[in-house]
């Protein structure tokens, strides 16, 4: 089903000017305008395979991947890559793990300063005066 970059963007969950930046950034093709006005009166259609990787490199960002590491991802399903695919995988869940520890220290002392300061209304608060330091 040919469609314009709006329509792609619509089916992508994305803007145009998303789809442009993708495209820049050479993670999505810009298709060839037609040459003659004709019905297509010059526009750019976007195939099924085009939303197919605008979904990719959505959830490939919503997972945490940059950019460059999309890119990588999407010339790798070319050549079929596993081992460097599995690799950038391991990469960004020991990114996640940090982060999630970090998060979790975080909580917890944020938690710690909560109770303390419901357990006294008196001098300064626990969390303001952690913040101050």
């Amino acid at each position: 089903m040919a469609m314009t970059i709006s329509g792609l963007a619509r089916a992508g969950g994305v803007g145009i000017e998303t789809v442009r930046f993708y495209q820049r950034r050479g993670l999505l093709d810009r298709p060839d305008r037609p040459e003659s006005g004709g019905i297509s009166g010059g526009v750019r259609r976007y195939a099924d395979e085009d939303v197919r990787r605008l979904r990719f490199i959505r959830s490939a960002q919503a997972a945490g991947f940059t950019l460059e590491q999309i890119g990588e991802l999407l010339r790798l399903d070319a050549g079929q890559d596993r081992t460097r695919a599995r690799e950038l995988a391991a990469e960004r869940l020991a990114a996640l793990d940090l982060k999630i520890a970090e998060l979790q220290t975080a909580r917890d002392s944020l938690r710690r300063l909560a109770s303390a300061c419901h357990a006294s209304e008196e001098g300064p608060c626990p969390i303001i005066a952690a913040f101050e330091e």
